[in-house]
């Protein structure tokens, strides 16, 4: 039952070409850029995976974490709410010149698309984007004389989520907003992978406080001092340092 795993490496081990992976974080809140950065890592030393589907509130800022990571060209797919943020130049370079396909969702049916993956509803209705070039080809339908979109579910071959405690069980806590779309994308995978700050034994976390159960978590590694995105971005990093 332990879920520890020995380090980042091992950690993304199991990502390969052609996956749908969900990232947490909104914007740099909860963004497990060290999971990233390992798999980044990972692409340079194997030259896999490659042509991944990400699913993630934004495109990335600057030139590290999710932006890095579209940057070495490991993404053919995005599925987001927002990719045009605070310094997006990497998405909208490379979606410009045709080399990375976008989908984009609102917000709310995108936490909602999340929500009835790990629910097992196969698709709902929202008023959401009716009338909108975001609805077309998408079945409507009329309830109480109001339009809906038919809207399908999100799912994830591998979640890389960020949390702030987490048991060997594989239990999870959270970090005021940096829970976000954490425990939704934790339901949604087939595997989460969780980078946590603090790993604890099974009992130091009080069960009424646990967000995720253990149950939706595969594998953990400890991260003691995350990076945060903003930090970084402040500071000019580049990921790899390579790169710069």
């Amino acid at each position: 039952m332990d879920k520890t795993l020995p380090d980042l490496a091992a950690a993304v081990a199991g990502i390969e070409d052609g996956m749908t992976v969900m990232i947490g974080g909104f914007g740099g809140s909860g963004a497990p850029i060290e999971l990233i950065h390992a798999l980044i890592d990972r692409f340079l030393a194997t030259g896999h995976p490659k042509n991944l589907t990400v699913v993630n509130n934004n495109a990335g800022n600057g030139h590290v974490g999710l932006a890095a990571l579209i940057e070495q060209g490991m993404v053919a797919k995005l599925i987001c709410s927002f990719p045009r943020s605070a310094d997006p130049r990497v998405f909208t370079e490379l979606y410009l010149a045709g080399k990375i396909e976008l989908e984009l969702v609102p917000q709310g049916t995108l936490a909602e698309r999340i929500r009835a993956g790990g629910a097992g509803i196969p698709a709902f209705y929202t008023p959401t984007s009716y009338g909108t070039d975001l609805a077309k080809g998408k079945p409507v339908e009329e309830f109480d004389g109001r339009p809906y979109v038919r809207e399908r579910w999100l799912k994830a071959d591998v979640a890389l989520i960020k949390a702030e405690r987490g048991d060997t069980l594989g239990n999870l806590t959270y970090r005021m907003a940096a829970r976000n779309f954490g425990p939704l994308m934790a339901m949604a995978a087939a595997t989460t992978i969780v980078q946590v700050r603090e790993l604890v034994q099974p009992g130091a976390i009080d069960p009424e406080a646990v967000v995720t159960p253990g149950i939706f978590v595969q594998g953990l590694v400890e991260v003691a001092n995350p990076a945060q995105e903003e930090d970084l971005n402040r500071a000019n990093a580049v990921y790899p340092e390579t790169a710069a």
